[in-house]
């Protein structure tokens, strides 16, 4: 059984960019339970199912599995139906790796960082081109954004301006 620790943030600015030492795209979907979140993504050539707990904050159990191409695709066109779209930008900083998401779709102009921890106490350093912490704000998570896209929120002026300073 594993557990993930996980804290999102947003991102500000663009001088995240220039640290960027590799782009994933994914498209993901979600298959839904009142108890977990089931998503299936495609990654160039990869496929994995992930199971996560429906729980708010850092930490929540998470199983994650390789599944054939094949099926990941039938189960992300015929049974997930909205998909969240994003480009992945990976950057290290001090003794972590950060994954940047960069939404694409109608989640367009959304802009999130996460660091995944071993402990929900460990330190780390916070680089200067993070926002606010939204770990906490269940409408940042991928699940909710395919039911509650970023283009819909009524805030989203507020948060693009956040983003962009």
């Amino acid at each position: 059984m594993a557990i993930e620790i996980e804290r999102k943030f947003l991102l500000r600015g663009q001088s995240w960019r220039r640290h960027v030492h590799a782009t994933q795209s994914l498209a993901q979907g979600y298959l839904g339970g009142d108890r977990s979140s089931v998503r299936v993504r495609i990654d160039g050539t990869e496929a994995r199912l992930n199971i996560k707990a429906k729980v708010r904050g850092s930490a929540r159990l998470e199983f994650e599995y390789a599944i054939p191409m094949a099926d990941a695709k039938v189960m992300l066109h015929e049974l997930a139906g909205a998909e969240v779209i994003k480009t992945r930008h990976l950057v290290r900083h001090g003794e972590h790796l950060w994954e940047l998401d960069e939404f694409a779709g109608a989640n367009s102009g959304l802009l999130v960082a996460e660091i995944e921890l071993d402990d929900a106490d460990e330190a780390f350093e916070l680089p200067d081109w993070l926002g606010r912490e939204v770990t906490e704000e269940e409408r940042f998570y991928n699940a909710a954004l395919v039911h509650a896209p970023f283009c819909n929120w009524i805030d989203r002026a507020a948060i693009m301006e956040e983003l962009a300073c």
